[in-house]
């Protein structure tokens, strides 16, 4: 059983709906021992990271999560869910993040032929890992965001994008994968990057 996190921080219903159309059986959760237990953990967000941080302390979640990641059993994170693995955010400087992967989040550079957040398609490229089998370099996925990833360890980076700098938009490390684009709203492709997660969980890594 898949443990959905459930603290608040959106996009939930959209990412129920992708794991329903695959077949997949999971569960909507705020428990930290249900989520402790489960075979894989999703961890969604949409929102501020200081405040998706304080909605998952206040609920203990931060130390399930952590706990979690320990066991070696798949956990994905998405969009803000990939944003918390990190150290530090400058979204809310001063507020730690789970700490889990090392790296900093960074605001996109003020342009005036950019909007920011970026919010739409853009293409994807330098793929790897498991969560991008079946899927070519250049593949367009769905994004909404301010900020954006440079991890510290170029080793986990699994994809990178373009938007006014190159970041990196997926990483995946032992059992722990992220992506800052919505697979569960990304169309065919994204579903299958969802289906690869699936399939590891069936498989137990």
């Amino acid at each position: 059983m898949i443990a959905l996190v459930d603290y608040d921080a959106g996009n939930v219903k959209s990412v129920e709906k992708a794991i329903e159309k695959l077949g997949g059986e999971y569960v909507l959760t705020s428990d930290s021992n249900v989520i402790e237990k489960a075979d894989a953990v999703i961890l969604p967000g949409v929102g501020n990271f200081g405040d998706c941080m304080d909605k998952l302390i206040s609920r203990g979640l931060d130390k399930a999560i952590r706990s979690f990641t320990s066991t070696g059993k798949p956990f994905l994170g998405i969009c803000v869910g990939l944003q918390l693995l990190f150290d530090e955010s400058e979204e809310s400087p001063g507020v730690p993040g789970l700490g889990i992967l090392k790296g900093k989040i960074k605001r996109f550079p003020a342009s005036g032929e950019l909007k920011v957040p970026q919010i739409g398609w853009n293409n994807v490229s330098s793929c790897s890992g498991r969560l991008f089998e079946g899927i070519e370099n250049g593949t367009f996925f769905y994004f909404v965001h301010s900020y954006y990833l440079d991890a510290a360890d170029p080793v986990i980076v699994s994809s990178k994008a373009e938007y006014g700098v190159t970041f990196d938009s997926s990483v995946e490390s032992g059992n722990v994968f992220a992506t800052q684009f919505h697979p569960e709203k990304s169309s065919d492709a994204g579903l299958r990057v969802l289906k690869n997660f699936l399939d590891l969980v069936k498989e137990g890594m």
